[in-house]
């Protein structure tokens, strides 16, 4: 698929998009159904999509749509579906009925398990996902399906600079065990990364331009002497570090949420609809370029934005409901220059995949 994007002086280019998300979320009670929904990421050729439970509406109204889907289990399934048979029951009911016509590649066990303060479902965690890949393995899904669970970046003790990055010290049993069912089963670890958040905490102390992809001097890891020119990456990066001091060094890091508001209340500094769409928009070109971490360059990194509409039930401050590139009624909230290019002029397979709706949870920043 060519992708039509136009950048800040209106400038049209063409590039393909093979990397880059949108979350798809749900709470809401004026959203188009799943088919109108559907038609939106045709009308963008949308190949992939991720939401946050098993949504049978969903689910059937994408069969043979050809969009891949990561489908949720919700944080209060934990207890049940750490038990072997209750997961193939699991599985056997919400998965299996409904592939290949619907293309299910992945499910996130539970939303930031890790940083949720609920100590019962931290240890129920990676004994749930060992449970839920035992039963994609008996009923030969498992090499379709990956088992993961997003985390927020509050998960890491330390971030400043990345080559610092560590865990948790109460997490550090716990990650070790989720680290090796990562790089056993050869599934990635999910970020939930916000440099929103940072720069809304310490605007006097973090730059801008730094936190929205905006050409800046960067900052320099004094250990590895790595240059980072944006914050994400910079988190990216930081996670990886942690996992190779547990090590577990060759496991990739996905961005399975990052956005910006552009809507606030008084006290949320930057959530603005400019500073939204040049997040978005400067985001898009380095899903353009391939680009990876200054740590990986050569693996590009996987990012989903949040997210696809803004949700009018979301609870928390005026930014929770203010993420969205759409409007309910699927108007646009701002542009972010992007357009699909017809069918008929397509070239390639470029793909931009999405994730639902989450919980957004404070990290501690850089």
């Amino acid at each position: 698929m060519d992708l039509l994007i136009l950048d800040v002086t209106g400038f049209l280019f063409l590039g393909h998009v093979e990397s880059l998300g949108i979350n798809y979320g749900q709470v809401g009670n004026n959203l188009p159904p799943p088919e109108k929904v559907l038609d939106l990421l045709r009308s963008l050729r949308i190949t992939k999509a991720r939401i946050y439970d098993t949504n049978p509406q969903i689910l059937t109204a994408f069969a043979n749509s050809g969009v891949e889907l990561v489908v949720t289990v919700e944080n209060d399934m934990l207890g049940t579906l750490m038990n072997p048979q209750q997961a193939l029951q699991w599985v056997n009911s919400r998965i299996k009925p409904y592939v290949p016509a619907t293309r299910i590649t992945g499910i996130a066990v539970g939303n930031e398990v890790f940083t949720g303060g609920d100590t019962t479902l931290i240890a129920n965690l990676v004994p749930t996902m060992v449970s839920i890949h035992g039963a994609l393995v008996q009923l030969g899904l498992d090499q379709y399906i990956q088992v993961s669970t997003p985390s927020s970046l509050a998960v890491l003790a330390e971030s400043y600079p990345p080559s610092a990055g560590s865990f948790q010290p109460e997490l550090t049993a716990i990650m070790s065990q989720f680290l090796q069912f990562l790089q056993t089963t050869k599934a990635p670890f999910w970020i939930n990364a916000y440099p929103y958040f940072a720069y809304k905490d310490e605007p006097n102390n973090i730059s801008l331009d730094y936190v929205l992809f905006n050409p800046n001097a960067g900052m320099l890891d004094p250990y590895t002497k790595l240059r980072y020119d944006n914050m994400l990456y910079a988190q990216v990066d930081a996670v990886i570090f942690a996992s190779a001091r547990l090590g577990f060094g060759g496991i990739e890091v996905r961005v399975s949420e990052t956005g910006w508001p552009s809507k606030g209340d008084q006290n949320e500094v930057g959530a603005t609809v400019a500073n939204a769409a040049t997040y978005n928009r400067n985001l898009l070109r380095r899903q353009l370029r391939g680009e990876g971490t200054p740590l990986r360059p050569n693996m590009r990194v996987e990012a989903y934005l949040f997210a696809l509409f803004n949700e009018d039930m979301k609870p928390g401050p005026t930014s929770e409901r203010n993420y969205g590139l759409y409007q309910p009624d699927l108007t646009m909230a701002y542009n972010v220059g992007l357009s699909a290019l017809g069918s008929t002029s397509s070239t390639s397979s470029a793909s931009i995949s999405l994730t639902s709706s989450a919980p957004h949870q404070r990290w501690e920043t850089l």
